[in-house]
């Protein structure tokens, strides 16, 4: 990656730290707002997993079908992400961010007191719908709101922050409501964020969208739901039955399709759901990769992490949670250092740096073994990693929205969103599976680790280089020169 080379003439001075102004009161309770969403949606993705037993037992649901209680969600919440943010970027950003809520706090009664798999699996289903609503709407709004800059820099990672911690304790939370009160008790956490949520949003939330009202792209949005749609659904089957099965092949070849029809019909529409030419911009094309990498392999050394703990360790869900604590507290602190950063370096080089320090730190865990003191390697290789990560889920997503122009700020955060969830789906059937099916548990771990950080650090680098340009010290934002089809 390039570096600057001061001038001769005019030698360089110190980077301020963050000349954030200071935000309003309204300011702070429509970031509150925001994030809230953003952090129920992410609780979402993992409250529910250590339930499943439980869940399926109360309700009759066999081994195989209970891989559904995730899948139901995720198949909507990922595929419906892209068509959503265009839709409030035409119609309004507001008005369809409380449509999603409400969708959402209704969904999570549904499956609160859900009465069999059928009632269970459609509240599920409705709850990803409204996630699918939420995500892209609250993110455009949020890019709308801070003005681009230090501004965004600290709201963007005060989001960030929460969203990791919604994923964290979620599984720490899952584990002590349905010990205590039952796995309708996660289901009905839910309800409650979005009941708490959805009264004060439409008194604080500005309405935003493009001046112009043009068609909507519905070949691109049939091609394009369709093929995530797809890609999702052979993922996450796979985590559980593995990649020969018939409906995995034939939904993963159907989902590719679908894409490349996707990228034609997209050439050729005059008001496309996603902008070829905004995807040619190296910061949206590179950074992407780097939030794709990021949210991918996390999510596969957390889910690793965790069989290791109380396979190999025999640590019980109380102390694994305790692990997992310790990395969301380093995530905090993370979230409020990482506009400083941004600020000294920029938004292309804290992505750069984040993603190699989550790699150098995953790689520490290829040292685990089946000893006791293990744990304590564990705990600080994870913290720090996350900590990186962070980093990179923040400066990917100013690196991506960063010039973006209001009016297509719905498709830059779509495609952000679009990474996470994808990214959330595609690390654990690609790589966790090498743990779970391996003869050797440890030895399984350790594998997925070593490759974990090799991706993550291969990524780095391809990323330093696709996103090498000219960029002042200090300026806090992602320049918007050299940006285009070059």
């Amino acid at each position: 990656m390039a570096i600057d080379t001061p001038s001769p003439t005019s030698p360089p001075t110190p980077a301020p730290l963050l000349d954030t102004p200071r935000m309003s009161t309204r300011d702070r309770l429509v970031l509150f707002v925001l994030c809230a969403a953003q952090f129920m949606v992410a609780l979402d993705f993992s409250v529910l997993n250590v339930a499943l037993p439980v869940l399926g037992a109360d309700l009759g649901m066999s081994q195989s079908a209970l891989q559904w209680a995730v899948t139901a969600f995720a198949l909507p919440s990922g595929g419906f992400l892209l068509l959503f943010g265009r839709i409030g970027d035409l119609y309004g950003r507001r008005r369809l961010f409380l449509t999603g809520l409400a969708l959402f706090a209704a969904a999570s009664v549904l499956a609160t007191f859900a009465w069999d798999p059928a009632s269970f699996l459609t509240g599920r289903a409705l709850q990803g719908l409204g996630a699918a609503v939420i995500v892209p709407t609250g993110m455009s709004l949020l890019t709308t709101t801070f003005a681009e800059g230090p501004a965004r820099a600290r709201a963007l990672g005060i989001s960030g922050t929460l969203m990791s911690l919604g994923f964290t304790i979620g599984m720490v939370a899952g584990g002590i409501l349905t010990d205590a009160l039952g796995w309708r008790s996660t289901m009905g956490l839910l309800a409650v964020f979005a009941l708490i949520v959805l009264p004060l949003a439409p008194g604080l939330l500005p309405e935003s969208r493009t001046p112009e009202r043009p068609h909507l792209d519905v070949p691109g949005a049939i091609t394009v739901t369709g093929g995530l749609l797809s890609l999702i659904y052979a993922l996450t089957t796979a985590a559980d039955h593995g990649f020969a099965r018939a409906d995995v092949i034939a939904t993963l070849i159907a989902g590719l399709a679908l894409l490349a029809a996707f990228v034609v019909v997209e050439s050729r529409t005059a008001a496309p759901l996603v902008s070829l030419p905004m995807l040619r911009r190296r910061t949206v094309a590179w950074g992407n990769v780097g939030g794709l990498v990021t949210f991918s392999m996390m999510s596969t050394v957390i889910f690793v992490l965790t069989l290791y703990l109380q396979e190999i360790l025999r640590l019980s869900a109380w102390e694994t949670g305790l692990v997992f604590g310790v990395q969301g507290v380093v995530s905090v602190v993370a979230g409020a250092l990482t506009p400083r950063f941004v600020s000294r370096l920029g938004a292309r080089r804290t992505l750069v740096l984040s993603l190699t320090g989550q790699g150098a730190f995953i790689s520490g865990l290829v040292f685990l073994n089946a000893e006791t003191w293990s744990v304590w390697l564990a705990t600080a290789a994870v913290s720090l990693a996350s900590m990186f990560h962070l980093g990179a889920i923040i400066s990917y997503g100013l690196t991506v929205t960063s010039g973006v122009p209001d009016e297509e700020q719905g498709l830059a955060t779509g495609l952000v969103t679009s990474t996470q969830q994808i990214g959330l789906t595609v690390g654990i059937p690609l790589l966790g599976v090498l743990a779970t099916t391996a003869d050797d548990l440890l030895s399984g771990t350790r594998t997925v680790m070593a490759l974990n950080a090799a991706i993550v650090l291969t990524a780095a680098a391809l990323v330093g280089l696709g996103l090498r340009t000219r960029q002042t010290a200090g300026s806090g934002a992602v320049e918007a020169e050299a940006l285009g089809s070059r």
